[in-house]
């Protein structure tokens, strides 16, 4: 039973349910970037090869046409839609590292005040009076 309580001491842990938190918003905040990119960012960059840019692919072999008016056996790099993740990725890691900096200088502490008291001058002084008595 020892067991199962220090699990539950864990999860309930402040730590625990913060990366929780962090991660369904990391999620949610994921769908909204690939939104962004997909829907203004790519046709931008797709205005340059007259292409929606997540179909832009290099055609390794090309393949067939069945029926259906479906390409069958094609074989390409699709590198647009590898750049418009790569977009993704550095739009989420930028707002992220933003949002670090932001978080830890919040948590930066106050430098603490002087002390009150006679400075290292007056001791001294004080000490070199008392000798000479």
């Amino acid at each position: 039973m020892g067991f199962l309580k220090e699990f539950k001491d864990f999860a309930m842990k402040g730590n625990l349910v913060d990366i929780a938190v962090g991660f369904v918003m990391g999620a949610a905040f994921n769908k909204v970037v690939a939104s962004f990119t997909g829907g203004i960012v790519s046709p931008l960059i797709g205005l340059l090869f007259n292409a929606d840019f997540n179909d832009v692919k290099y055609i390794i072999k090309d393949g067939t046409v069945n029926d259906a008016g479906e390409t069958v056996g094609e074989i390409a790099i699709l590198w647009g839609q590898f750049l418009t993740n790569v977009i993704d990725f550095l739009i989420v890691a930028f707002v992220m590292f933003m949002i670090v900096k932001a978080v830890n200088k919040m948590k930066k502490p106050e430098p603490a005040p002087a002390p009150s008291g006679p400075s290292q001058e007056e001791l001294l002084a004080e000490i070199r009076d008392l000798l000479k008595k």
